[in-house]
């Protein structure tokens, strides 16, 4: 087992409405197996009854306190950016950080979300056709996954949203950054479907506050991968009605493992054990 560092470690979670968060306890633990004194921290905006507008200060009193690195989640993604020293290319390209290293005074942010959604994909859903797929939704996950699934080599991504302007948003930039592939917003999403090889799904829907599928199930078709974001809970409706229709399909916890894996060798400098990391994480949700 490792040595036990001379000082304790720490790191927290910044966010709003986070205290169900199972990042906490991957990061603890894994820490924990590989003999470091390790403690993760909730910063709740909404339990400490502030805003995202005292962001500069939380952060400021989490550098005088030694943590040394914090993840950032909604609604703060893009907010900590202009308080950061510098950016990852990935963390630039994407205008959203969920990782943010602190060290020798100076804030680097990175993010880890597109990078778990591709490591999730390469592992679960592996020789899947990525000549075209479909997105249902364009925020933050949205943006990580699309930038996910075209770094793997996607040919062909039609995005659709309930805003039709941050459909089109995201379809500009990743044409810009993906300039070999065709991203576009789309309007017809039957019509998407059929031309489809898979399926992203990158909204809140399926979760115990958000019930139901994203698109109608009928839309599902034997021949279409399905990748999902959700986690909690980890077999959604639409999980459940693409495995009826005998679909290959990713549930959303591979994701949030993998994000944590990525923040947790990035905070600790440690390489993590990511078989350890998901077989912990699958005894908190199951």
């Amino acid at each position: 087992m490792a040595e036990t560092l001379l000082k304790p470690l720490k790191a927290g979670l910044i966010g709003s409405g986070i205290q169900a968060s199972l990042t906490p306890a991957m990061h603890m633990e894994e820490g924990a197996a590989q003999g470091l004194d390790y403690d993760y921290e909730l910063i709740d905006l909404a339990k400490l009854n502030v805003s995202p507008a005292d962001l500069p200060h939380l952060i400021g009193d989490a550098e005088a306190r030694g943590l040394a690195g914090l993840n950032i989640t909604h609604p703060c993604k893009q907010l900590v950016i202009p308080l950061l020293d510098e950016l990852s290319p990935e963390a630039r390209a994407l205008g959203a950080v969920n990782t943010v290293v602190l060290k020798d005074g100076r804030r680097f942010g990175h993010n880890t979300d597109w990078w778990g959604f591709a490591e999730s994909f390469r592992r679960g859903l592996p020789q899947a056709d990525l000549s075209s797929a479909v997105q249902i939704g364009a925020g933050g996950a949205g943006v990580a996954t699309a930038y996910a699934i075209l770094t793997l080599g996607l040919q062909r991504l039609t995005v659709f949203d309930r805003e039709q302007n941050r459909a089109a948003d995201l379809a500009q930039t990743m044409s810009a950054l993906f300039p070999g592939a065709l991203v576009a917003a789309g309007g017809d999403l039957e019509a998407a479907m059929k031309d489809a090889s898979g399926l992203i799904h990158a909204t809140p829907t399926g979760m115990a506050k958000y019930p139901g599928t994203p698109l109608p199930p009928e839309l599902l078709e034997r021949r279409h991968w399905i990748a999902e974001i959700v986690y909690f809970p980890l077999e959604t409706e639409l999980l459940r009605q693409s495995r009826q229709r005998g679909c290959r399909t990713l549930d959303g916890g591979g994701m949030a493992v993998f994000q944590a894996v990525g923040a947790f060798r990035l905070i600790t400098g440690r390489e993590p054990e990511a078989g350890r990391m998901l077989a912990h994480f699958k005894t908190m949700t199951t």
